[in-house]
Order: structure tokens, then C-alpha cells, then sequence
């Protein structure tokens, strides 16, 4: 069996993606040590000095390399699959950024802090950004069909998979026995929980601005999709 689709770029996304996993899961671990050196908003400061440009690198050579490699299957000329692929990535977004987060906190304008949230979309799963990522990888997935784009989606869930034990036991041992009850009234599965019975949505608290602001950024970035491309790809990578 010829193994000629196996181009570089799929042994360089696995290492871009694998460092990527070690230097954000890293640094997440490091987070009670380095505040206590450095102070929570100069760390936040640092994490996002790491975290956003090796992102971006991520991001660009994925856009340059999406269709190397073996093409597994064709379906963008089927009826109905792009609008469903765009509608997925919408929707993966709201998951990826959910509005239960401080924004303030995250830019570090506020004192970044440990929350224990159990509103909005932590009704839905505690694990909103893993879920997205999902949303996101299938949609991509099946839009692309090649191999480079079948082994990152597998390479980032494999990172969001270890972000959800990661990031649960980094709460349990900060917040104990309140985490405890925390994860006994949520679920990683999204509604498990409000089917179950241990959580009631409430769609008042999905009326915030974070959220208006994410439909924006998604219609924005529907709008500029073409000439995104067009950047990334202007890079030599």
C-alpha cells in the first residue's frame, strides 16, 4: 500500500498541535504557582503572549494545508451540505465562547479569577469550548474530507478530551467538596444534565451582550471568510 498522501504537513500539524497542547495545558497547570510569582493579571498577560500566537500559527497553516493528502470523500457539491457546515461552525461558536466567562478578566483589565460557573451555557455542559471544538472539527471535517484536516480534528479533540480531566481537577483541588456539587448538577454531555433532571434552563440568562457579540463576530467572520483565506494564504507556510 503506497503511503505518497503522507505529506510533511501532516507530521507538522501533529507537532504544531502537540505543542500547542503542552505550552496552553502547561501553562494552565502552572496557574497558582505563576500568580503567586508574578501576580493573575501579568500572568494572564504571559499566557496569552504564548497561547494566542502559536494559535495563530495553527490557524494559518491549517487554512494553507487543508487539502493535503488523501481525499477520503467529496460532498461539497451535495445540496445542502454548505449551509449545513456554516450553520455547525455558528453554532460551534457559541459553545467556543461562551458568555459565562468574564471578558474583562480575560484581557486581564480585571483580576483574573477561578470561577465556578453554573449558569448559561454551563446549563447545557461544563465543558462549553470542548464541545464547540467538536461542533467544529465535524463540520470541517465533513466539508474538506482529507486526511490533514481528519488528523487535526483528531489531534485537537485528543487536547480538549485531556482539558476536560485537566481542567476538573484543577478545580476540585482548588474548590473541593463545592466542585463536588458543582459536577453533580452539570454533565460534560451537552443537556445530559437537563435531562437528568439536575439542571432547568433559563434562556433570560442567554440574553447578554457577550452573546450578541458573538453572533456579530460569526456574521463578520462569514463576511471575511474569502478574504481570510486570501491572507493565509499569502503566507509561506
Amino acid at each position: 500500500m503506497s503511503y505518497d498522501w503522507l505529506t510533511s504537513s501532516h507530521l507538522i500539524m501533529l507537532g504544531l498541535l502537540l505543542g500547542f497542547a503542552i505550552a496552553h495545558s502547561g501553562l494552565a497547570a502552572l496557574r497558582s504557582r505563576g500568580e503567586k510569582l508574578i501576580g493573575p493579571r501579568l500572568y494572564r498577560v504571559l499566557f496569552a503572549l504564548v497561547s494566542l500566537p502559536f494559535a495563530s500559527v495553527l490557524i494559518i497553516y491549517f487554512f494553507n494545508h487543508r487539502y493535503d493528502g488523501l481525499q477520503l470523500w467529496q460532498v461539497q457539491g451535495v445540496p445542502g451540505v454548505k449551509e449545513t457546515v456554516w450553520i455547525l461552525s455558528a453554532i460551534s461558536f457559541l459553545f467556543l465562547y461562551p458568555a459565562t466567562f468574564n471578558l474583562l478578566e480575560v484581557a486581564a483589565i480585571q483580576k483574573p479569577q477561578v470561577h465556578l460557573f453554573e449558569t448559561g451555557i454551563m446549563r447545557v455542559t461544563r465543558h462549553p469550548q470542548m464541545v464547540g471544538q467538536l461542533i467544529w472539527c465535524i463540520a470541517h471535517t465533513l466539508w474538506l474530507g482529507t486526511t490533514f484536516t481528519l488528523l487535526t480534528s483528531v489531534g485537537l479533540m485528543a487536547h480538549h478530551l485531556f482539558a476536560v480531566w485537566h481542567g476538573d481537577r484543577r478545580l476540585q483541588a482548588r474548590y473541593g467538596e463545592s466542585f463536588e456539587t458543582l459536577k453533580s448538577r452539570t454533565s460534560v454531555i451537552p443537556f445530559l444534565a437537563v435531562w437528568q433532571g439536575h439542571q432547568t434552563l433559563s434562556w433570560r440568562e442567554f440574553m447578554r451582550p457577550a452573546y450578541v457579540g458573538v453572533a456579530g463576530f460569526v456574521l463578520i467572520f462569514w463576511w471575511a471568510h474569502p478574504l481570510l483565506m486570501r491572507a493565509t494564504g499569502s503566507v509561506g507556510w
